[in-house]
């Protein structure tokens, strides 16, 4: 059984999705669609504010990344010592999937 989403939800995904992959058309010619659908602004103004958190996320989250990587790139070499495998143990940090967008919309 197929299950088809209403246009509206497709627009609004469309809208979403083209904001935060930073596609050079942004998703405005969704606005249109979505106006006509009867879509309330205040609706159109959450799928905006949570999909430009999520691109503003992961841009911070890649920046993050990105430096570390050059300051360990950058660090002078240190004595080669045999590493112990033991002493490499992962640690996972933080607990949620995302933060709330300054308004607060949720995007988990």
């Amino acid at each position: 059984m197929s299950a088809e989403l209403h246009p509206s939800i497709v627009a609004l995904v469309a809208l979403s999705a083209n904001i935060a992959s930073n596609h050079p058309n942004q998703g405005l010619c969704q606005i249109d669609k979505l106006k006509g659908y009867g879509v309330a602004r205040e609706q159109i103004d959450a799928v905006i504010d949570i999909a430009r958190h999520i691109r503003d996320e992961a841009a911070q989250k890649l920046d993050a990344r990105f430096d570390e990587a050059y300051a360990a790139a950058m660090a002078p070499a240190g004595p080669a010592i045999q590493p112990d495998p033991f002493a490499n143990i992962a640690v996972v940090e933080g607990g949620a999937c995302c933060t709330p967008t300054p308004s607060g919309q949720t995007c988990c």
